[in-house]
Order: structure tokens, then C-alpha cells, then sequence
């Protein structure tokens, strides 16, 4: 789970990439592994949500949304 915290450090780090100062290395890669670890919580929440959504047809009938496999 990504905090508050780690969010807005990517923000500072997205709008100091914009500057004419740019990142250091040390920063380009912090900012990488943060997008990395954001990027992973999310499809962490959406995979956790699909396992708990149901389809509902015109019968009433509720079935569960099934994960395909590539």
C-alpha cells in the first residue's frame, strides 16, 4: 500500500523534473521505484475489487467475475 507520503514525493519529484535544475540520478531513480511501487498498488486495489464484483443477469441470477488467464 503506497502512503500520503510517498504520493506527494513523487509529485515533488514529477514538477522538479520540469525545472531547468532537472533530477540528480539518485532522484531519477527514487522517482522510479516510487511510480513502480504506485503503479503496483493500484493494480493490487483493482485485482481486490474484481474479486468482488458480481454479474447480475436478466434472471436475477448473480454470478462472480472470473479472472482470465493469458
Amino acid at each position: 500500500m503506497i502512503t500520503q507520503k510517498q504520493i506527494d514525493r513523487i509529485n515533488e519529484l514529477s514538477r522538479k523534473s520540469k525545472t531547468e535544475q532537472g533530477l540528480t540520478p539518485e532522484e531519477k531513480e527514487e522517482q522510479q521505484i516510487l511510480r513502480r511501487a504506485y503503479i503496483d498498488s493500484f493494480k493490487a486495489s483493482l485485482v481486490a475489487n474484481l474479486e468482488n464484483t458480481y454479474i447480475v443477469d436478466e434472471h436475477g441470477n448473480k454470478r462472480k467475475v472470473k479472472r482470465h488467464k493469458k
